[in-house]
């Protein structure tokens, strides 16, 4: 059975209060981090500025590989509902510390990358939970519409949270986006909380949550073909393209356009983002062959990210962002419709949290790449050479992978 409206997931209370709730604390949570990268790049040396925004990246990736597969065991072995009200509540206290921090006259950057880095470390264990709960709030037919909905969900935050940060950051100082996001937490677990029936997964409380387990899932992973090249596309073309971590020297240095413009910079991708999801919440379904369009929505979000190092307008380079955020979209729904109806509900938390380790992990190691090169070379050719590997790792993981390039809508409902 088809969806009867785009919205239709959106009839399940639970699923309801989750989408909501979510919204919330997402706009915080894309809120801070535009904040996080703003405050560093007015802490250190004009010179610094490339190497210490990369830094940012360095340290929110090193939990998430040395934990990203421990995460997914969690998520299979305990109540994913717990998890999830357990993580939200240790993100919000980072919030809050990073906060009390700044309005005390916080003029070192240390602090920043240390609750950086433990606020990746909450949130990979928030991840697979988040991703392996959705699947259990809706019927399996109605998951591709779910998962569209979520996307577009995370896709609104993103626009809304940097646009209230440069606001915010502008008007009344950094400190209080981090204030904001911490409240923001309250709410979805405020969701979480008035959720009722919720099925808790059949290992829930009893699971083994050891290395055997996470090899378990890792095997899973690597011998299953499909799942193996989305996750290795997404690593690859994040890592090239990752240029966020240098849109504060953009804003700053070349295109001059201060805090306000720096904050409609930041959300540009996810106001893309919202355009192409509510397209695909509507065109999922009759989307047939998903692998190529799947690799074609990649290959324009690596030519998109070099035109934008080319770029010296605003307006071009807020263009070129939008898109990289339209076909990040369309890939995210596809890789994820791929992932989610391929694996075992057993099996999604851990295929998750190696997800994670590729989904997180190719953006914020990009991060560093990218601050390096910038700190090299300069921002524009640190942003167009990555656009340029974008376009070559896709070419490489379509030429490796012919089931990719030939799977079809049929042969995820037969799952």
């Amino acid at each position: 059975m088809k969806p009867t409206s785009p919205l239709a997931a959106l009839e399940h209370r639970n699923f309801r209060l989750l989408w909501v709730g979510q919204l919330v604390s997402f706009s915080g949570s894309m809120a801070q981090m535009a904040a996080i990268l703003w405050h560093v790049s007015l802490l250190v040396e004009p010179s610094k500025k490339g190497l210490a925004l990369g830094l940012v990246g360095l340290v929110r990736v090193i939990p998430i590989i040395g934990l990203g597969v421990f995460s997914g065991v969690v998520a299979d072995a305990h109540d994913r509902r717990r998890v999830m009200l357990l993580t939200q509540a240790g993100m919000g206290a980072v919030a809050a510390v990073l906060a009390f921090l700044t309005f005390h006259g916080l003029s070192v950057v240390w602090p920043i990358y240390l609750l950086a880095g433990l606020g990746s470390a909450i949130g990979i264990f928030d991840g697979p939970a988040r991703h392996a709960f959705v699947p259990t709030l809706v019927p399996r037919e109605r998951l591709p519409n779910a998962i569209s909905l979520m996307t577009i969900m995370f896709q609104i935050a993103s626009v809304a949270g940097p646009s209230i940060a440069g606001v915010i950051i502008a008007t009344l100082g950094v400190g209080w986006v981090y204030l904001v996001n911490a409240a923001s937490f309250l709410v979805v677990i405020g969701a979480l909380l008035l959720m009722r029936d919720v099925p808790v997964q059949e290992a829930a409380g009893r699971g083994d949550v050891s290395l055997r387990s996470a090899l378990e899932g890792l095997r899973f992973v690597f011998r299953a073909p499909m799942i193996r090249s989305t996750m290795l596309l997404d690593f690859f073309a994040t890592f090239f393209s990752s240029a966020t971590a240098l849109l504060p020297i953009f804003a700053q240095d070349i295109l001059h356009v201060g805090a306000r413009g720096y904050g409609w910079l930041y959300a540009a991708p996810s106001a893309g983002a919202v355009l192409a999801g509510i397209v695909m919440v509507r065109l999922v379904d009759r989307v047939d062959r998903r692998g190529v369009v799947l690799l074609q929505a990649v290959a324009v979000y690596g030519v998109a990210t070099a035109v934008f190092g080319f770029s010296r307008s605003f307006w071009l380079t807020f263009l070129c962002l939008a898109v990289t955020g339209a076909a990040d979209t369309v890939s995210m729904v596809l890789r994820n419709v791929i992932r989610q109806l391929g694996t075992p509900d057993h099996l999604r938390g851990r295929m998750t949290g190696v997800n994670m380790v590729f989904f997180m992990g190719g953006p914020q190691l990009g991060e560093m790449e990218a601050g390096l090169v910038a700190n090299a070379f300069g921002a524009p050719f640190s942003v167009v050479s990555g656009g340029l590997g974008c376009l070559v790792a896709t070419a490489w993981v379509a030429a490796s992978t012919p089931m990719l390039r030939a799977y079809r809508r049929e042969e995820g409902a037969a799952k």
